[in-house]
């Protein structure tokens, strides 16, 4: 039998070495922070921007950088090898917006090899790296994998096959004592956001029942969670995290 740990160390993450893909950005760097206040040793993955990702682990006293295209298979099995993660968020997204009648070809695929591609390469890695010692992936989706927006076709297929990408991995892993699950937040605010998008924002703040934007804390919070001990029996779920907007009626 699993032993349950004491209350106080549910959301410990103490002795774990925790990859956060795309780590350097908005939403990465909030769940590197918040899983580093929880004990983790944070491997921060770039793929580009490795001045913000030193930047990063200089800000969180400790840490590893590892830089790699995560469309890349050689690349994801060369990043394992130098990093040796216990623990993987994939957080490493793009979020074009680009209407369907003018999205190429090239386009479509480069978004699936950003938000898909990448998470399938990186879990597999992981899952073939543990073998039979456990581990725990979560996946960032969005609430888009179910409720997409005009503009968002390539993002959202891609969100919603990470959601099912999650559950199918979580059934076949499960027996390898690896968990897999998946977030899904909502409108995220980031500096800027508020002048780009200005009725989004607005219109946001008006109709969620909790009355505000999310914020990357908001994320990490959830994702720390669903990696901690508090989850031991959670695996191939997909855990909203949008102020309470998806559960408005539609009509």
């Amino acid at each position: 039998m699993t032993p349950t740990p004491d209350a106080h160390d549910l959301l410990s993450l103490a002795g774990e070495t925790v990859l956060v893909t795309g780590a350097s950005g908005n939403i990465g760097g909030g769940i590197a922070r918040r899983l580093a206040e929880a004990g983790a040793e944070i491997v921060v993955h770039c793929h580009r921007d490795k001045a913000s990702a030193a930047s990063l682990v200089e800000e969180l006293g400790s840490g590893m950088i590892v830089q790699a295209d995560l469309g890349d298979a050689d690349a994801v099995d060369a990043m394992f090898a130098a990093s040796r993660p216990t623990m993987v968020v994939n957080n490493a997204a793009a979020q074009p917006v680009q209407a369907l009648d003018t999205m190429r070809f090239d386009d479509w695929r480069a978004m699936m090899t950003t938000n898909l591609d990448g998470a399938f390469l990186v879990t597999q890695c992981a899952a073939q790296s543990w073998g039979d010692a456990g581990g725990a992936i979560v996946n960032i989706a969005s609430i888009e994998g179910s409720d997409p927006a005009a503009g968002h076709a390539h993002y959202a297929t891609s969100k919603a096959g990470l959601i099912m990408f999650s559950r199918a991995a979580a059934l076949e892993y499960g027996p390898s004592g690896i968990r897999v699950n998946c977030v899904s937040p909502g409108l995220i605010d980031r500096d800027g956001l508020a002048d780009d998008w200005p009725d989004g924002v607005s219109r946001w703040q008006e109709q969620s029942p909790l009355g505000r934007l999310g914020t990357p804390k908001d994320v990490a919070d959830a994702v720390l969670f669903l990696l901690s001990p508090a989850a031991r029996w959670i695996s191939g779920i997909n855990l909203v995290v949008d102020g309470g907007m998806s559960a408005q009626s539609r009509w």
